[in-house]
């Protein structure tokens, strides 16, 4: 009498012995001669599960090791429309997917809604260390009754729900992938790389859900989230949630002229590195441009000079006198509102911070005194904060209502996140939140701010102003939300029956 097959997980694969009947099973296996058995990628276990019910095969699983929770909010709140529609979106799709929304329109309170609607043990996994207590504070006020550990900054916690750093669960991988029934992906675009994407493949999750406010890479790798989670099954921008769910917002657009000593100085470091990469025939236009250009300027005093040159050229571009009177104005103008300065080099923060007197935050403040600072913030003790890159994501900036870009990357991502640092409501009715973007004229910061709000989805008021915020001209733009892809959900072991196939750098 032949022996029942046996499915079990080793080391974030699976592994069927002995060989069942049928065929559509073997499309997912690999033979190991160490073993002498065939294995399977764990990612693989929901359509594998499908295709050996279709093919009536018995067999046992003992590859899932995931529990069955009751999920009790101690607090009932009525979700958003936009948060109910999103997860039926994402039921629709079998539950799984990526869902876009902008920073501050509540991702968190939608994972819940997500964790309620799979009633299975959960893994929510996140990029530092500030998003994994604010997660797992979230939630122990949410469900009290449940329990929920940390994986990272030194907890290992084996419980029912866990908070995993990306750090964290990629090197567990191997040993918690069959423990969860649900993967909550916390700004999922972190996932698609070499390191990361593990903890997707040697998982056996039935359900995954990833949350962003912008799901593309720089190296066109955010298209592996449909392999490791599942399609883009939601999307909502700003715009679509202002006064709903975010607060109305501004976006003025500021532009500055270098100083005639500048702009000398300027073109003279653009000529001796666009010499240089006209000789070299590199083009800037994208990572790989970048890339040749690092390497190729590295091997002569030319390269070297033409690349310091660039260095030259992009601090004269940030951070020009314009720039700084600009800020005066806007902070004379806006005072005693909370403010939100960014930069993006630190050179510029501490610059600002001491001319201003504005306390900075960069990744060389300590954890301490960040939250410090933060703290003060909150209670109105400061009203400024200038930054660079650190509070874009991650961290829980308290409420503000302004916000000054001076400078920054062309990722459109780093300006969403950016925008939603001022779009929470607040505690104060009808909320006008603005957001300014100081651009030095005539210089490759137009191209960048440009790219970074995308040149096919703004449009940008030709009308450009010096240092004069009092005639700043609202600039309106707006993005079409990408079509939604929906399967209709159907009876079977998670609810369907249809088995699923196995599946910037800034220009200068």
């Amino acid at each position: 009498m032949p022996r029942t097959p046996i499915l079990s997980f080793d080391r974030g694969t699976l592994i069927l012995h002995p060989p069942p009947k049928g065929k559509a099973w073997i499309d997912f296996a690999t033979w190991d001669d160490r073993v002498e058995k065939f294995r399977i990628p764990a990612i693989y276990y929901r359509s594998l599960i499908k295709s050996l019910e279709a093919e009536n095969v018995n067999f046992v699983d003992q590859a899932e090791d995931f529990k069955s929770l009751e999920f009790v909010p101690s607090v009932e709140m009525k979700p958003y429309t936009h948060q109910q529609e999103a997860l039926t979106a994402w039921q629709q799709a079998q539950s799984q997917g990526v869902v876009i929304l902008p920073t501050a329109s509540g991702k968190t309170y939608l994972a819940q809604m997500a964790m309620q609607a799979t009633s299975n043990s959960t893994l929510i996994v996140v990029p530092t260390l500030d998003l994994m207590h604010q997660w797992y504070a979230h939630l122990k006020a949410a469900f009290p009754d449940l329990e929920i550990g940390l994986l990272g900054g030194g907890s290992r916690d084996k419980t029912p729900i866990l908070v995993a750093t990306y750090d964290s669960a990629t090197i567990h991988a191997e040993t918690i992938g069959n423990k969860y029934g649900l993967l909550v992906f916390d700004e999922c675009h972190h996932l698609p790389t070499d390191f990361y994407r593990v903890i997707a493949e040697y998982a056996i999750a039935p359900y995954r859900l990833g949350l962003t406010a912008t799901p593309d890479r720089s190296d066109g790798k955010h298209s592996d989230l449909h392999y490791l989670i599942g399609p883009n099954v939601y999307h909502k921008t700003p715009e679509q949630l202002a006064g709903v769910a975010l607060a109305e917002h501004k976006n003025v657009q500021i532009f500055v002229r270098l100083s005639p000593q500048e702009q000398k100085v300027y073109q003279e470091q653009i000529k001796i590195r666009n010499d240089f990469l006209k000789d070299n025939k590199i083009r800037l236009g994208s990572l790989e441009g970048w890339k040749n250009f690092v390497m190729i300027s590295s091997r002569s005093p030319t390269g070297r000079r033409a690349m310091l040159a660039h260095r030259q050229a992009k601090e004269i571009a940030l951070c020009t006198e314009g720039k700084l009177r600009v800020l005066t104005n806007l902070l004379s103008q806006h005072y005693p509102e909370r403010i939100l300065i960014f930069t993006g080099d630190n050179a510029t923060v501490y610059r600002i911070s001491q001319d201003f007197l504005i306390p900075a935050i960069t990744h060389q403040t300590p954890v301490k005194e960040r939250h410090q600072i933060l703290s003060k913030f909150r209670q109105g003790e400061y009203k400024t904060l200038v930054a660079s890159h650190v509070l874009n994501e991650g961290v829980d900036v308290p409420d503000a209502r302004i916000a000054i870009i001076l400078s920054g990357t062309a990722s459109q991502r780093e300006y969403i996140q950016r925008l939603g640092r001022v779009l929470r409501k607040g505690s104060k009715a009808n909320k006008q939140a603005i957001l300014y973007e100081v651009v030095t004229e005539n210089t490759a910061e137009e191209r960048t701010s440009q790219r970074r709000k995308g040149q096919n989805k703004y449009s940008v008021d030709q009308n450009k102003y010096q240092s004069q915020p009092q005639q700043l001209e609202l600039l309106k733009y707006g993005t079409k939300p990408q079509p939604t892809k929906r399967a209709a959900e159907s009876s079977g072991k998670w609810g369907e029956d249809h088995p699923k196939s196995p599946g910037n750098k800034e220009e200068e």
